[in-house]
């Protein structure tokens, strides 16, 4: 397979620094500290106004100061240093290799509705994708053969605008591909493209080609001449709310994403589905068996073994499901290719319902999948309760599904300064050994004031970025000065400072914290112990629930009885998410029990010394062992929501007034907490060995793809 082009000769760069090109279409770069370092010395101010945006920063940064800095030797000693550790990364022996050598050319297919890579490619609209892209940059890591799968949303994820009322406005951003690490695919000198029938038409894919250090990541975009206006809009937007346009979109990704790799000529030996979008693509690979004679019976049990589902939630919302006319409208010509019948058909997926029936495409996966998985130990639970009626006559532990714990990907989330300070006092291949428990004991040799001037130093981080995003924000205008107080200008970088970013849904309980706003008002503004609450996060243009619950918060944090010590950061993406889980002392989490299936901002922020304080949900309910955090609530079902959310914000807020606060502010003559700090050091212990992609891809490696492969 050739490319149209060689992505580094697209830049005019000296000759000694040419490299550069080729680095800027390698995400390789998002999770190397010293990238951003290197290019920052090029032109900071550049840099930073671009939004870390390499390939244009390579087009736009003077040409006479590339001169000069190719012939500046500080510049070239870090040069030469990232380009020699590039080059041992991609030829060192991985741990797949030894370990697994049965993967060698037989790759896993990772298929995703979303990837979150990096902020300057805004195809991700939170958690799932960000665990997607963590997934493909530890699979580059452990040299896992593993191709992504995915679409090319054309006018990205929508950038967020908070009005001064607190409504939250959606801004389309329209990408142009030319700006971003993605290359065509040709063939013959022509874009390589697949083709999906529907029963009134065919619409056509072309693939583009990202590259996540040794990961390729295809996507697949219906954004070219031979399809009609309609089609060429499919795989425009990230989660069309239009059921039309959300099934089409399904069935490109898991048919067309079947297609496309035969077409690139990569035979998977596993096909993993990361939740039930791509769930259509174990009906195509049944499909192909079915074209060479085999029933769809035979077909449907030769390829479920290769097949493996995660689920990410029992929210209903987040399982999607459609109505039979819809699959009529868009399948038709489907089960007659499988030798169904109409009736046969659905009944692969039917979800029976009180007074409706559904496809529901958790079920179709679960059905065709020879493994799946939970992503927590509680949401294995739920989830075997929860699809238990698909195996009627098993008990519910009987249910085939099993929970590997989701983790992040450590060198994308932990900031530049720990990671120099861990190297120091746990050694230089502390990385290579990240999921080892015993080489974090080391973590005790650390300075108590080394390990706390790191932290304070990404506390002011943080809050010098929060003032310089105000200051941008008001020269272009239309900005309140209210608003410019709600966004943080007023922050202290030396206060108590709590941490609330995720997605806007109503399950989430952002509100919680505000059940009481005399007691919350008191908190933050006890004299000589305040206490700051960065709130961010986006709701989806079509959740009115999460988008009034933004602006409930909104309100509550421009009240001139806050003083500034509540802040709304609005439009959350992955480099704001950096700043806040390195920047903030506490990182608070308050979903509704059971409902938040793993989550994963706690663990990032955990990675740079902060300590969570969170329900006992998902991953935090394994973490918790009462001394590297606090909990929120109790580890048990209650009777009634209502009942769980006067228990919770009660216990909220009486750990914050009794526990965190005094201890934050209980300092010896030094002004340090040391209590403080042998809570940090616990944490870190115990969170980032066993909540790292490296544990997490392992056990996918273990559990499931060895099986499947086998």
């Amino acid at each position: 397979m050739e490319f149209k082009t060689n992505p580094s000769s697209k830049f005019d760069l000296p000759k000694r620094i040419a490299r550069l090109g080729e680095l800027a279409y390698n995400l390789w770069w998002t999770w190397q500290p010293e990238t951003a370092h290197l290019f920052g010395k090029l032109d900071y101010d550049l840099w930073e106004r671009l939004g870390h945006n390499p390939l244009r920063f390579l087009r736009e940064a003077p040409r006479q100061r590339l001169e000069q800095i190719a012939q500046d030797d500080e510049y070239l000693t870090l040069y030469d240093a990232l380009f020699q550790k590039f080059d041992a990364y991609f030829a060192q022996k991985t741990w797949t290799q030894r370990t697994h050598p049965e993967f060698d050319a037989q790759p896993v297919a990772y298929f995703s509705m979303e990837f979150g890579l990096h902020e300057t490619l805004p195809i991700y609209s939170g958690g799932l994708g960000v665990l997607a892209g963590d997934h493909l940059k530890e699979a580059s890591d452990l040299g896992l053969p593993l191709v992504g799968v995915g679409l090319m949303y054309a006018q990205g994820y929508f950038s967020q605008r908070i009005s001064e009322d607190g409504w939250q406005e959606a801004l389309n951003n329209p990408l142009n591909l030319q700006h971003h690490p993605v290359t065509l695919v040709t063939k013959n000198r022509k874009p390589l493209a697949v083709t999906v029938e529907f029963p009134d038409r065919a619409v056509s894919l072309q693939i583009w080609e990202v590259r996540v250090g040794r990961v390729p990541l295809y996507l697949l975009d219906s954004n070219i001449e031979q399809n009609d206006s309609f089609d060429r809009l499919l795989t425009a937007r990230l989660y069309w709310s239009d059921l039309d346009r959300r099934v089409m979109q399904e069935i490109l990704l898991g048919a067309g994403g079947v297609r496309a790799l035969r077409a690139l000529e990569i035979s998977p030996a596993v096909w993993h589905m990361n939740e039930g979008h791509a769930a259509f693509l174990t009906l195509e690979r049944a499909r192909e068996l079915v074209d060479s004679g085999l029933t769809f019976s035979q077909a449907a049990q030769k390829t479920k073994k290769q097949n493996v589902f995660t689920t990410h939630t029992p929210v209903p919302a987040g399982n999607d499901e459609f109505p039979l006319w819809l699959i009529d409208k868009y399948l038709a010509n489907f089960w007659g290719k499988l030798g169904l019948t109409r009736e046969e058909f659905v009944d692969i997926a039917r979800h029976q319902k009180p007074h409706t029936e559904t496809f529901s495409m958790p079920v179709l996966a679960l059905k065709l999948s020879g493994g799946s998985n939970g992503v927590s130990e509680l949401h294995g639970q739920v989830a075997r309760g929860m699809w238990n009626f698909l195996w009627q006559g098993k008990t519910e532990e009987e249910v085939p599904i099993q929970h590997i714990t989701n983790g992040v990907h450590t060198a994308n989330w932990m900031a530049r300064r720990m990671k120099n300070l861990l190297e120091v006092y746990l050694g230089a291949d502390w990385y290579d050994r990240l999921d080892e428990p015993s080489i974090w004991e080391k973590l005790d040799n650390i300075p108590d004031a080394e390990l706390w001037g790191v932290h304070q130093h990404l506390k002011r981080k943080l809050a010098f970025y929060m003032r310089e995003r105000v200051r941008d924000r008001w020269t272009h205008g239309g900005f309140h000065p209210v608003q410019v107080v709600s966004s943080g200008v007023l922050i202290n970088p030396y206060a108590l400072t709590i941490g609330f970013a995720r997605r806007f849904a109503t399950y989430k309980r952002a509100s919680l914290i505000l059940s009481d706003i005399d007691r919350l008002l008191e908190l933050i503004n006890r004299p000589n112990m305040p206490v700051q609450i960065i709130f961010a996060g986006k709701a989806h243009p079509a959740d009115e629930p999460g988008k009034q619950l933004i602006q409930q918060v909104y309100r509550t944090v421009k009240r001139a009885e806050t003083g500034g010590r509540l802040v709304f950061l609005e439009d959350y993406d992955m480099n704001l998410a950096r700043y806040l889980v390195q920047g903030v002392d506490v990182w608070m989490n308050t979903p509704r029990r059971p409902m938040e299936a793993s989550g994963t901002s706690g663990m990032k922020a955990a990675l740079n010394g902060a300590l969570n304080f969170s329900v006992l949900d998902g991953w935090w309910r394994e973490a918790y062992n009462g001394q590297n955090g606090w909990a929120i609530g109790e580890d048990k079902e209650y009777g009634s929501s209502e009942i769980q959310d006067a228990a919770d914000a009660e216990d909220l807020y009486y750990t914050l007034e009794h526990k965190i606060v005094p201890l934050f502010y209980n300092r010896d003559l030094k002004d340090i907490s040391r209590e403080w700090i042998a809570m940090m050091k616990n944490s870190m212990k115990t969170v980032i060995p066993r909540f790292s992609t490296r544990r997490m891809v392992k056990e996918y490696v273990e559990k499931l793809y060895a099986p499947a492969l086998k």
